[in-house]
């Protein structure tokens, strides 16, 4: 059971990025999905996350407009979730972690609440 993270860079204040997380061992599906970042010296928070059942999307005010949090419907055997960030500002900048919790019909918020994490990968938002 694994989950990777990737598409993490370094991009100017204004700019995007998408992050991917993909799943081996497990079907994403039947899972919350949930994003979190950890920036240096603060606490890991949830950015976003959705609900592996009907899949409604939570977004933290921080990031609202900004994010957005999608599975590939397109092909289920990539077993993919993405963060697309978009107007990205110097505050975003920090280590963003996937993760999957079995509570397939929330959308939880606490690291408590989800069973597996990716190993996270760097967005540093810099001119």
């Amino acid at each position: 059971v694994q989950l990777e993270e990737s598409g993490g860079g370094l991009v100017q204040p204004g700019g995007s990025l998408r992050l991917s997380c993909v799943a081996s061992g497990f079907d994403l599906d039947h899972y919350a999905i949930g994003w979190f970042r950890q920036a240096p010296g603060k606490e890991r928070e949830a950015i976003s996350c959705l609900s592996g059942d009907d899949g409604r999307p939570y977004y933290a005010d921080s990031v609202k407009g900004r994010f957005t949090i999608s599975r590939d419907k397109g092909d289920k055997a990539s077993n993919t979730v993405y963060l697309q960030m978009n107007s990205l500002k110097p505050e975003d900048t920090a280590v963003y972690y996937c993760a999957a919790s079995r509570l397939s019909g929330s959308r939880p918020r606490t690291v408590y609440e989800y069973d597996y994490w990716g190993q996270g990968t760097q967005v540093t938002v810099s001119s």
